[in-house]
């Protein structure tokens, strides 16, 4: 007597758990050990097209046919390794043929004594908020820029303009705000996108290597020319031509690089024949162009002629509300490269990103949430997962009577400080690559303590 009301008890709570889990608005499904399906929920129902009546006794994959069911199973992961996942995103082809975006969520199925007995995942379908995601990420997004940014939407709004033109474009910004990326854009959106798009940082050759890389040599001209080699203005012919950090560049250079803007056309090392260029040069610098050409540093012909049509970048701290949507950019990215299921960062890490100074900008930003990928194995990006960053700078912040670069240099030289004279462990405190703080460095006039 006593076991039939045991087992009549265990019925009455089973028909309970299934009134239950056909109530509730997330899919259900259980499966046995060898990957059967043994209950499905109303949701699951509704969710894929598929009943419960062809879905039990099915093999999982058979019915869900989502994109990580033959290499990636979260089931097979969570039995073999006894780990729950938790809002893993993944697409599935539902009955209809239709792909649905689904968040999953798996963990072990265990009787009353704890044996393993299977295993159970829940979803949702997420394709509502994901088409409003993309709709969103659309009207911030132009190619691999993206901003909510007054100021970046407005220079959005004029770059296919800027394109269809072949004018010198010179874009003025620090290092790291993506300079790059809005010539590429301006080459992708011109009638020249059909040729190459070629690039050169002005700053990390001397004159002799730079002259050769910009005109290309002839062979014979140097003891170890033994071939012709084109320059870079021949290899972007008919293309566009981008000068990374050209207010680097010494006069002598200035000179040269003036009469082949002004003449179209320049002379290869070793060579006494003119060649002609149909190149378009758009010229890039983290420094003030107008600046120096006031303390006589650089050339006011060159500088009047490549400032044609001028782009100035804000720094991050200026665009402090782009950090969650250049966050998300980078996970995405990083996700991709590297194989992983990180969904996005908590609420305490978001408030250390936005709380940051960024002094190496965008890159900074992505070397963090680069770092971050390194600790972080799945799931949030926790406050734990990011560097420390040096307290007391606040995002924008300068004070009174100082300069950026002022500001800015006291604040690498504080971090000097701390790491003894270290420049990786300063880098590392600052949550910046050590060639960007070196390149800071230099800009500021600052060297290492001794």
């Amino acid at each position: 007597m006593k076991k039939d009301q045991e087992g009549s008890m265990t019925l009455e709570r089973a028909g309970v758990f299934k009134i239950i889990l056909d109530s509730i608005a997330d899919g259900v499904f259980t499966v046995d050990r060898d990957w059967r399906i043994t209950y499905f929920n109303r949701a699951a129902e509704r969710i894929t097209g598929v009943s419960r009546r062809e879905a039990v006794g099915q093999l999982c994959r058979d019915v869900l046919k989502a994109d990580t069911c033959e290499r990636h199973c979260c089931l097979r992961t969570t039995m073999n390794t006894g780990q729950p996942i938790v809002d893993k995103g993944v697409y599935i082809i539902d009955a209809r043929g239709r792909r649905v975006a689904l968040k999953i969520s798996t963990a072990l199925l265990r009787d009353e004594e704890g044996r393993i007995l299977g295993g159970v995942e829940t979803f949702r379908d997420v394709t509502v908020e994901e088409d409003l995601r993309k709709a969103i990420s659309a009207r911030y997004t132009f190619g691999d820029i993206v901003s909510r940014n007054e100021k970046i939407l407005a220079l959005m709004k004029i770059l296919p303009d800027v394109a269809q033109t072949s004018s010198t474009v010179l874009i003025e910004g620090e290092s790291g705000t993506g300079k790059e990326l809005f010539a590429r854009a301006i080459h992708r959106l011109s009638p020249r996108r059909r040729f190459p798009f070629v690039a050169v940082n002005c700053a990390a050759l001397p004159d002799a290597l730079l002259e050769s890389e910009l005109f290309g040599y002839k062979a014979g001209a140097f003891t170890d020319a033994k071939r012709d080699k084109p320059g870079r203005f021949q290899l972007a012919q008919n293309g566009t031509l981008f000068l990374d950090e050209i207010g680097d560049i010494s006069p002598a250079m200035q000179v040269r690089l003036l009469r082949v803007l002004q003449e179209k056309t320049f002379e290869p090392l070793g060579s006494t024949e003119s060649v002609r260029h149909n190149a378009r040069v758009i010229a890039a610098t983290n420094r003030d162009l107008a600046d120096l050409v006031a303390r006589g540093l650089f050339r006011e012909d060159l500088y009047w002629r490549i400032n044609v049509f001028k782009i100035t970048l804000p720094p991050l701290r200026e665009r402090m509300e782009d950090v969650p949507l250049l966050v998300e950019r980078f996970i995405a990215h990083f996700n991709t490269l590297q194989d992983k299921n990180v969904t996005g960062v908590s609420e305490e890490a978001m408030r250390v990103l936005m709380s940051h100074d960024y002094p190496g900008n965008v890159r900074e930003l992505a070397n963090i949430i680069e770092g971050a990928f390194i600790l972080c194995k799945g799931g949030l990006i926790e406050k734990k997962h990011l560097p420390v960053f040096t307290p007391g700078r606040r995002a924008g912040t300068v004070p009174a009577g100082r300069s950026l670069d002022d500001t800015l240099a006291v604040c690498l030289r504080e971090a000097l400080a701390a790491s003894g004279g270290n420049v990786a462990k300063a880098a590392r405190q600052l949550g910046i690559h050590r060639s960007t703080l070196y390149r800071k460095m230099k800009a500021l006039g600052l060297k290492p303590l001794t």
